[in-house]
C-alpha cells in the first residue's frame, strides 16, 4: 500500500464472523496492530453497538462511545483513544438505530468529522457485531473489504456459511475473504477454508479468497487477560507471527479508486442502510 494523499482512499475491512466465540474482536485488534507495525495509519471502530469490547480488550476504558457523538454531546474527535502501536479506536456506539433519528444537519456533520479524521488515515479496521443482525450488515454492505473469522468447529463453519449466504444474496456482497482462527496450524487452516469453500461454491455465487491461519497458543490466552493485543505483549509468539504475516497480505490489497474508497461513503452508507432497516 503506497502512501497516500491527504484526503485519499481509505482501505476500509469489516471483520465478522457468522457466531460468537470464534475470536474476532481478539483477530480485528491484532490485524489493526500488525497494519501499524507495517507503518500505516490505521484506525479500528468497534462496530458491535451492544456488547462493544474493544476498548477493553486493549485496556482503554472509554468514557465515552460513538453513542455520545450521535447524542450531540461531544465531536467524533473527542472521543477517539489513542491504542498502542500508534493505532487509534472509536468506542462502540450503544445502538444503531440513533443513527436512524439523526437530522439531515447531524448526518453531514458525522459524515465530515469522519472525513476529516481520514486525512490522517491510511486503513480503517470495523469490527462488527457476530451474526447477521441489522448493524452486521449496514456495516459490511459499507464497507470495501469483508474479512470472515471463522474456526473449526461445525457452528463455526455453519454460522459463518450462513452469514456469507445472507451478504451474498441479500446484499450483493461478492467477495470474501477467509481467516482461519485458533487452529492447529497452517494445514488445518487451508482444510477448514476448504470446508467452507466447498459449501459456498455449490451454493452461491461468491468468490472466497484465503488470508491465512491464526495458530492457538497459550500467548493468545495471556494477552487477552492482560488486556493486550498478542502482537504487543508478545510479540514472538506463533500467534502474534501469523497476524503479521497475514497483515502484510491485506497491505497488498488494492486501494479502492473511486468514491467507495472514502470514509465518508463508509459511514454515509451506513446511515442509509440504517434508514432503510429501520422503514
Amino acid at each position: 500500500m503506497s502512501d497516500m494523499a491527504s484526503m485519499g482512499p481509505v482501505q476500509v475491512i469489516a471483520v465478522t464472523s457468522g457466531k460468537g466465540g470464534v475470536g474476532k474482536s481478539v483477530a480485528a485488534v491484532n490485524l489493526a496492530l500488525a497494519l501499524a507495525g507495517l507503518g500505516r495509519r490505521v484506525m479500528l471502530l468497534d462496530g458491535d453497538l451492544a456488547m462493544g469490547n474493544v476498548d477493553v480488550l486493549l485496556g482503554l476504558g472509554a468514557e465515552r462511545t460513538l453513542a455520545d457523538v450521535l447524542a450531540g454531546n461531544c465531536g467524533l474527535e473527542d472521543i477517539v483513544l489513542a491504542g498502542p502501536g500508534g493505532i487509534r479506536v472509536v468506542p462502540a456506539a450503544s445502538g444503531m438505530r440513533s443513527m436512524v433519528r439523526l437530522s439531515a444537519r447531524q448526518q453531514a456533520g458525522l459524515i465530515h468529522a469522519f472525513g476529516r479524521l481520514a486525512d490522517q488515515l491510511d486503513v480503517l479496521v470495523v469490527d462488527t457485531a457476530s451474526g447477521i443482525d441489522d448493524s452486521t450488515v449496514g456495516f459490511v454492505r459499507a464497507a470495501r473489504e469483508v474479512l470472515v473469522v471463522l474456526c473449526d468447529e461445525p457452528a463455526s463453519i455453519a454460522d459463518a456459511y450462513a452469514l456469507i449466504r445472507l451478504l451474498n444474496r441479500d446484499c450483493g456482497v461478492t467477495r470474501f475473504r477467509i481467516l482461519a482462527n485458533m487452529v492447529a496450524g497452517p494445514r488445518e487452516g487451508r482444510e477448514l477454508f476448504a470446508k467452507l469453500l466447498r459449501l459456498t461454491e455449490q451454493f452461491l455465487a461468491a468468490t472466497l479468497q484465503y488470508v491465512g491461519a491464526v495458530p492457538w497458543d497459550d500467548s493468545l490466552r495471556r494477552a487477552v487477560q492482560r488486556q493486550a493485543a498478542v502482537c504487543e505483549a508478545f510479540p514472538r509468539s506463533k500467534s502474534a507471527l501469523a497476524f503479521r504475516a497475514i497483515a502484510e497480505k491485506v497491505d497488498g490489497w488494492p486501494l479502492p479508486a473511486n468514491p467507495r474508497g472514502h470514509v465518508e461513503f463508509f459511514v454515509e452508507h451506513l446511515i442509509r442502510t440504517a434508514q432503510a432497516k429501520s422503514a
